[in-house]
């Protein structure tokens, strides 16, 4: 396959390939059998008969006219690098959109949600922090706060996305509008690294599997912004070792600084390599100490060094201290179990609610089970088989027939390695969430698409069977995007994925009620349906104040504090939990 070469997904000329030829079935036995692509039978038997389907009508799908027109259509799109970027984004806009009628705007129901929110609504009123609450033990809550200021634990960018949300009217509007940007920079990523046609065919498989219909766009997880950063970070790394331009750079360093204040840890498992991998390149190409001062140095400092005063401003009005993030007050104050699986666990901190008590041993629970190397081992193939799923599923499994080529592709080595840093990285940890692995979206789609390339050229008997496996894996993951779109018609509710919209219902409620709002929510063990107790930013003024049943004492105080509203009770051990009008 001629490297960067621009090939026509409309072609059909290719390399024969003879059925004693090897590499396409250790490709298929690689992908079918790979114990971590068989998270489930029902997975692995539509992978198999998706391949059976393609291998059998490879020729009817080379000669398929709807999608030989469609291919024809995107290529002169993507002939013009800045029109496929602004077509990426804009889809994804108008597309999801179009799709309110049906969806609706999201609603928040999980921990995250509720905390980015907060960081949302208290930058939207122009603040950087708000002080603790005289009231305060009755409002603690998960990944939020109390001391020294009442603020989210997470880092700012995903709030201050959110923020621009809320001055538009709706949070989730500024996740609607970063999730079509990052599209957007996905595809102007994968225009450093592969030819047009394939960087925006690359673009459309993220913008279908990630874009529309996944939870960074159908919540307020934000999940989008790291994923931004990282885009902006890999697509200007071979634009900077071929031209170095200042441009560049700046871009660059505004990934940086994006990575650096949403995801970390994460950002910098990603950023390190890449710094090691630019300046080699920069190395062998002998330039001048000046030139790469002037076009790069100077450009990244100009970006980075205001972006890390802001951080430290920040964090210093957050915790008092400019070095100490609201993150690790958060852990130090509630959490036993580390980020990391290396780490010791902590002592018991002085819990006053028990739900808070519960949610932290089970957090214990599950860092102890990477203690022993097979329990490593088991956590880490349920973590990859998840990732797999989110980022991938069984249509863009299916675009990985060629992967094991791409270790012979001296280009994809250096992505190839990223990833595989990044992948570790997140091992490494505790937890994991598809969005831990936001930074590394680009590598994901650039490595899927450069596998579809190598398929391309493939012919079977003289029949393009490569161009028909690349045509099938789009038309197929553009196929389940319409089948889910149209199964919402009878089952909405999907479009949020999991959890308990019962919250969201009775907050709908109390908002058509005249006057103000106090609800005491009680619970009990087991504690199995989620966390109710969040509040926004200035918490007097709110219509509805949702607080923590501590003792008919103390229940009096708060009430006492908040006289003139109507209070009610709620037991989350009810089925299914009911507002009760409170009686002293």
């Amino acid at each position: 396959m001629r490297e960067g070469g621009d090939f026509d997904l409309g072609a059909t000329t290719g390399v024969s390939i003879s059925r004693r030829s090897g590499p396409p079935l250790i490709c298929y036995v690689v992908l079918i059998l790979h114990p971590l692509l068989l998270k489930s039978l029902k997975a692995a038997t539509a992978i198999g008969v998706l391949t059976f389907l393609q291998v059998r009508f490879a020729a009817h799908l080379s000669r398929c006219q709807i999608v030989f027109a469609l291919a024809r259509h995107a290529k002169c799109i993507s002939r013009k690098k800045a029109l496929s970027v602004f077509v990426v984004g804009f889809a994804v806009l108008l597309l999801r959109i179009a799709l309110l009628p049906i969806s609706g705007i999201p609603k928040p129901r999980y921990p995250d949600e509720f905390s980015y929110l907060l960081a949302a609504d208290t930058f939207a009123h122009g603040r950087i922090t708000n002080p603790p609450h005289p009231m305060w033990v009755h409002f603690e809550s998960l990944h939020i706060i109390q001391q020294p200021t009442y603020m989210s634990m997470y880092p700012p960018a995903e709030g201050l996305v959110l923020a621009f949300g809320e001055w538009l009217r709706c949070p989730w509007v500024g996740q609607l509008l970063i999730t079509s940007l990052m599209c957007a920079c996905i595809c102007w990523a994968l225009q450093g690294w592969l030819p047009p046609t394939w960087a925006f065919l690359g673009a459309v498989l993220a913008s279908a599997q990630v874009g529309i219909l996944s939870y960074w766009m159908n919540g307020y997880w934000s999940a989008s912004v790291p994923a931004l950063g990282g885009a902006l970070v890999i697509g200007a790394l071979p634009r900077i070792s071929a031209y170095l331009r200042w441009r560049d750079a700046v871009l660059m360093a505004i990934g940086l600084a994006v990575l650096a204040n949403s995801r970390p840890y994460e950002g910098l498992v990603l950023v390190l390599p890449v710094g090691i991998v630019l300046f080699r390149r920069l190395q062998q190409r002998h330039l001048p100490i000046s030139i790469i001062a002037k076009r790069l140095v100077l450009p990244i400092l100009l970006v980075l060094l205001p972006a890390t005063l802001a951080t430290g401003y920040y964090n210093h009005h957050v915790t008092g201290s400019a070095f100490r993030m609201p993150q690790q007050v958060n852990r130090s104050a509630y959490s036993m179990a580390p980020y990391f699986i290396w780490q010791h666990p902590r002592p018991e901190p002085a819990y006053r609610h028990p739900k808070l008590r519960d949610f932290y041993y089970r957090e214990l629970s599950q860092f102890e089970e990477n203690v022993t190397p097979i329990s490593f081992l088991r956590t880490a193939a349920r973590k990859l088989a998840s990732l797999w799923q989110f980022f991938l599923g069984v249509p863009l499994s299916l675009g990985l027939i060629g992967l094991p080529l791409l270790f012979h592709d001296t280009k994809m080595r250096m992505p190839l390695a990223l990833l595989a840093i990044c992948l570790i990285g997140l091992l490494l940890e505790t937890w994991e969430l598809p969005h831990y692995l936001a930074p590394a979206t680009t590598l994901i789609y650039l490595i899927v698409v450069q596998s579809m390339r190598h398929i391309f050229t493939f012919q079977l008997k003289g029949k393009p069977f490569g161009a028909a496996w690349v045509r099938s894996v789009s038309v197929v993951t553009a196929g389940l995007v319409v089948v889910a779109v149209l199964q919402s018609f009878n089952h909405p509710a999907e479009w949020q994925h999991i959890g308990d919209l019962r919250r969201a219902q009775i907050v709908s409620t109390l908002n058509a009620a005249p006057g103000q709002h106090l609800v005491i929510v009680a619970d009990r063990p087991p504690f199995g349906h989620g966390e109710w107790v969040y509040n926004r930013a200035d918490i007097d003024s709110s219509k509805i104040v949702w607080a923590r049943d501590m003792g008919p004492e103390k229940n009096n105080e708060l009430v006492d504090y908040f006289r003139g509203r109507t209070v009610w009770t709620i037991n989350l051990a009810d089925p299914p939990p009911t507002l009760r009008s409170h009686s002293p």
